[in-house]
């Protein structure tokens, strides 16, 4: 005999009345076996409800009720789980989080996240001025996580993918030093008795293309002077782990990042002139990270430069450098040729933007740069800093005068 409620209407499989007249649907969810209940202040509120429940279950989703109330932190910290990535890095991705999303799309459900929320979300991190490549950040740890959302059977689509857009300011190109503003940079800190200490560490960077966090990483035995040849086996890199911020000894960033470089003449005489100097100023270092030890360039501490000391020295040098040159300018009544803001990187770059105004073969680049992809080197570093550079190459394509012209 059917059963009926208390208007005399038919009740389906499932559904119940309670005694405060109030309607229940009970049902179990196919894929996590769980039983559960919705309710309703009316019948035809409860099967409206009924239908949502069964076409979530024909397409594989998860109805459980409490998966439901998953917010987005919560499915950050599942995709983070799922991930097989360095400390270091996992650490990164957890700051950012914790900085832009947790207190701000982090609450929302799952299940009610909207394409709204996050296009409104980037449109607000471009007003206030943040870089494409910082939300562009934010999208990669936004995107998979949801992706998982929908591997998982909790929500049908991504709400996130495609949202990307252009927000956020375009990110600057990156510059390179001429060659001839790098001779001034280098002629100056050598001339300079509050600088020159600082002289080697430049010529490792320009002439070996190495990134900061290799270059303070380095060890005397990681420096072939018979051989003339650089072993660049890992990084030194300064983070927060379990006990506070301090240095970590990490692998290369990627497995191209191992390589041996040849030493120019330029850098063999840097490392001679910094043994020197580490001698004569008592900067040995007293360290062991990770097992490493002998590290080249040290503080008056005897441990190894921090990558923000690095590029506070670089500013000093700038600033000293332009303010002489500003005193000479009005000297000699001319405008001064004001040296551009640097950074460690910049001493890179420019060592990269030499390798390929001296025509070094791009897989050469490549591996000198430690990058795992040319591509890289050719889009991002490869700049021709001097106008006089591309009139020489351009004049390489002058057909010989004996060729008659074609008619």
């Amino acid at each position: 005999m059917a059963r009926k409620d208390n208007k005399g209407r038919n009740l389906k499989t499932g559904e119940y009345q309670r005694p405060d007249g109030r309607y229940e649907y009970r049902y179990k969810d196919e894929i996590t076996g769980k039983r559960n209940s919705v309710y309703a202040a009316d019948l035809a509120s409860l099967r409206e409800m009924e239908k949502k429940i069964n076409k979530d279950m024909d397409d594989l989703l998860i109805t459980d009720a409490s998966v439901k109330k998953l917010t987005v932190n919560t499915l950050f910290e599942r995709y983070m789980a799922t991930k097989n990535i360095k400390e270091r890095t996992k650490k990164n991705y957890i700051r950012m989080w914790d900085y832009r999303i947790r207190n701000t799309l982090g609450n929302i459900r799952v299940v009610d996240f909207k394409t709204s929320h996050v296009r409104t979300f980037f449109s607000s991190l471009s007003d206030e001025g943040l870089a494409h490549s910082t939300i562009k950040g934010l999208y990669g740890l936004l995107n998979p996580s949801f992706e998982l959302a929908v591997e998982d059977g909790i929500i049908r689509k991504n709400p996130v993918t495609g949202t990307l857009g252009d927000y956020g300011a375009p990110a600057k190109e990156k510059e390179a030093l001429t060659l001839e503003q790098q001779e001034k940079l280098l002629k100056f800190v050598e001339q300079s008795n509050v600088y020159k200490p600082h002289l080697p560490m430049m010529q490792v960077m320009f002439g070996a293309c190495l990134r900061v966090s290799e270059t303070i990483g380095l060890t005397w035995s990681d420096v072939d002077m018979k051989n003339r040849e650089i072993h660049v086996g890992g990084q030194l890199v300064y983070y927060e782990g379990d006990e506070g911020y301090c240095f970590h000894d990490s692998e290369t960033k990627t497995d191209a990042g191992i390589r041996d470089i040849p030493m120019t003449q330029m850098v063999y005489d840097a490392f001679r002139k910094q043994r020197e100097l580490n001698l004569m100023l008592g900067l040995q270092s007293n360290v062991e990270i990770g097992g490493r030890s002998g590290f080249i360039f040290n503080t008056k501490h005897g441990r190894p430069i921090m990558p923000a000391g690095v590029n506070s020295f670089l500013k000093n040098i700038v600033n000293a450098y332009n303010k002489k040159e500003t005193k000479l300018a009005e000297e000699e009544k001319r405008e001064p040729e004001l040296m551009p803001p640097i950074s460690s990187h910049t001493l890179r770059h420019t060592g990269c933007t030499r390798l390929g105004e001296n025509n070094v073969n791009p897989k050469v680049m490549q591996y000198v740069m430690g990058h795992s992809d040319a591509q890289i080197t050719m889009n991002v570093y490869n700049h021709i800093a001097e106008k006089s550079h591309v009139e020489n190459e351009m004049s390489k394509m002058n057909l010989p005068e004996t060729i008659p012209a074609v008619v």
